[in-house]
């Protein structure tokens, strides 16, 4: 990317929840941002930790032994190989940043029937 991009009018290129767009990389990794609004589903990244910034709205990430909630502003990494169930509020947004090919339901999880698999869509895909 070489012009900057601003991320009110990036979030308004797409409506899809739980399907992180990547918006840039740095080095070899993505920031993604995405909107979320109810439950995603227990899963854990085995090789790299996660880390989430909260833009809007409320994003709560259950961990096996305490619950985070991140509200606007607040930030958050979950370590590789944690468990972790994020459930947000509905016009939640956030951003990500994760290793390039990154699955947004991690190496292991239960039941994401309801979700779509993906490894950081382009911002128009």
């Amino acid at each position: 990317m070489d012009q900057p991009l601003n991320l009110d009018e990036a979030f308004e290129r797409f409506d899809e929840h739980w399907e992180p767009r990547v918006v840039c990389r740095v080095n070899d990794y993505d920031v993604r941002i995405a909107k979320v609004a109810g439950d995603h589903a227990w899963h854990a990244h085995d090789d790299t930790d996660e880390f989430f910034l909260c833009l809007a709205g409320r994003l709560t990430i259950e961990l096996r032994d305490r619950t985070v909630v991140l509200d606007p502003g607040d930030v958050f990494t979950v370590p590789r190989g944690a468990e972790h169930f994020p459930r947000a509020a509905e016009g939640t947004r956030i951003l990500m940043l994760e290793p390039r090919g990154t699955a947004t339901t991690g190496d292991r999880h239960d039941d994401i029937a309801h979700l779509r698999t993906t490894h950081g869509l382009d911002l128009d895909q």
